[in-house]
């Protein structure tokens, strides 16, 4: 990627915009149909969906719970009804297939905001920032979590910006414009990606259940890449992907297997050789060169 050269230019000019966006589409369609899906009730009166992102009822039959709400409200000294497990476990099942952060990319609107704010921030060309660590989200869910056993109240749920914004859609803002614009300001003027890379401790929880997730993105024709480093410039994670992408640990395989990978399909959506593909975690093959192509043969056995 040149200097000043948004990622992707060169595979939407060969293969043209919606080729280059496709994953980035799909996303967005999915967290606007889930929150569309909680909004109709209220709304319309269409009780598809009853609750939120953190605990929902749908059809008045399926029950989901968020697992870290569930630890929130065992740490209160509370036990919750029976459906809440078995919502919290119907989640569990589902994020250890798919990804637990697959919640971060393909449902959270916060989601939406953060990826606003990084695209204006790399078309006005900003750069710098203030460094924050990676470290700091996980600090964040410790306090997420013992805030209940100090105060026996679900003190995140209060100001979660997820929840927030659930609420304020339906009730009216409030001060859930400021949390939002909040935000948005923070990821555009104060630091890269500082929400959800950073210090959102809801990301920091499915991260730990995306260690064993079966869905992954794997550089599987790594051999094709020319460095033109669109996918680290786009990744929300990117310190994911020179292991996959480099083979830098001995004998790393072409799997992104970190936790914090979102499955965000970004790096696939940008990337003109095609290195980038969704695989599952024990797909470890690689496409081996071809001289003088830059289109690679099938995965080798």
């Amino acid at each position: 990627m040149k200097a000043g050269e948004m990622p992707g230019l060169t595979v939407r000019r060969e293969k043209g915009w919606l080729a280059a966006n496709r994953w980035l589409l799909a996303r967005r369609f999915t967290q606007l149909a889930i929150l569309l899906l909680f909004l109709v009730g209220p709304w319309f009166g269409w009780w598809i969906v009853k609750g939120n992102l953190s605990s929902s009822l749908t059809l008045d039959v399926l029950p989901l719970t968020d697992p870290l709400l569930l630890l929130q409200v065992l740490m209160s000294g509370h036990l919750p009804e029976t459906i809440a497990f078995a919502g919290a476990l119907i989640v569990l099942v589902f994020y250890l297939l798919v990804g637990g952060r697959v919640y971060c990319s393909w449902v959270c609107p916060v989601n939406m905001v953060t990826d606003a704010a990084e695209w204006l921030r790399m078309r006005l060309g900003l750069k710098g920032g203030a460094s924050l660590s990676r470290r700091l989200r996980w600090w964040m869910l410790g306090l997420v979590l013992l805030m209940p056993a100090v105060t026996g109240a679900l003190t995140w749920e209060l100001i979660n910006p997820v929840s927030m914004m659930h609420r304020g859609l339906i009730f009216g803002m409030g001060l859930a414009w400021a949390v939002v614009l909040g935000i948005f300001l923070l990821d555009l003027l104060i630091a890269r990606r500082a929400w959800c890379g950073h210090l959102c401790p809801v990301g920091a929880f499915y991260g730990l259940l995306g260690r064993w997730s079966l869905l992954r993105v794997s550089a599987v024709n790594r051999a094709a890449c020319d460095d033109c480093m669109d996918c680290f410039a786009v990744c929300p994670e990117k310190q994911v992907i020179a292991p996959a992408l480099k083979g830098e640990a001995k004998g790393h395989g072409p799997v992104i297997d970190a936790g914090l990978c979102t499955n965000c399909g970004r790096c696939i959506d940008v990337c003109a050789r095609d290195v980038f593909r969704f695989t599952q975690r024990f797909d470890n093959h690689v496409r081996p060169a071809t001289a003088g192509s830059t289109h690679q043969s099938e995965v080798s056995p």
